[in-house]
């Protein structure tokens, strides 16, 4: 996902995405559940990396949404979020925001208080995405996990959800990858069963979810593509995206 606004993070290589993916041709968002090609509303996540974005273009190359970032730990704020959140809407997009989480920062209460003083709190309009956690590799340090040990990131990633959820409504939807979950978090099984997955692999398939998923609610497959950003898509119709956003 696109850090925007401070340093490149340390990531691993980056994957091209190959023709299969960007055509999800038989795409496989659950382990054995084949999805129809074509049928999932195609959407990205942008960050102040893509700057002013022509929503109308992204709408006509197929857009059905976007997440868009909002902030990061308790400094940060994405200063094209107003064009980007308000602009994707008005353009007929549903539209989320994403908060960077920092854990070595400030707990993950006092992120979630400021993420959703800015740009994340969610109302049920229809448009409006779960608000959503980006919990992955450190960019700022070699430290692995931020410097928490597993007992510690889970609690984190609760104090996190726990005060969206009182001030929200809805739980989180987490972003990561099945490597570092499994590692930083040592395979928790505690969020899966309320906490839509919003599942990051470069690959031609999701491969193996994270522990606690049986499936991906959306799949970043791809850095790059037709729509600005990271490319996504959702495990579901267009009228399953409209519900989920309904809660």
């Amino acid at each position: 996902m696109d850090h925007g606004g401070h340093p490149p993070r340390r990531r691993g290589r980056l994957i091209a995405a190959s023709a299969a993916a960007l055509a999800l041709g038989a795409a496989v968002l659950a382990e054995g559940t084949p999805a129809a090609a074509g049928a999932q509303p195609q959407g990205h996540d942008v960050s102040s990396h893509q700057k002013n974005v022509s929503w109308p273009a992204v709408r006509a190359d197929g857009g059905s949404f976007v997440y868009v970032k909002a902030t990061e730990a308790t400094d940060y704020r994405n200063p094209y979020f107003a064009q980007q959140y308000n602009g994707s809407r008005k353009a007929g997009m549903l539209r989320g925001a994403y908060h960077f989480g920092v854990p070595s920062r400030s707990s993950g209460r006092t992120q979630a208080a400021y993420f959703l003083r800015h740009g994340g709190a969610w109302r049920a309009d229809g448009w409006t995405l779960p608000p959503a956690l980006d919990i992955e590799g450190n960019p700022y340090s070699k430290r692995k996990c931020y410097g928490l040990d597993r007992t510690e990131m889970v609690r984190w990633i609760s104090s996190f959800s726990g005060e969206v959820r009182r001030r929200t409504g809805r739980h989180p939807v987490i972003y990561t990858t099945t490597r570092w979950w499994n590692s930083c978090t040592g395979g928790s099984r505690a969020f899966g069963a309320d906490h839509p997955l919003w599942l990051a692999n470069w690959h031609d398939s999701p491969g193996p979810m994270p522990a606690g998923w049986s499936f991906a609610t959306f799949w970043q497959h791809a850095n790059r593509g037709l729509l600005p950003g990271d490319q996504d898509v959702f495990n579901g119709t267009m009228k399953g995206l409209r519900q989920f956003a309904s809660g």
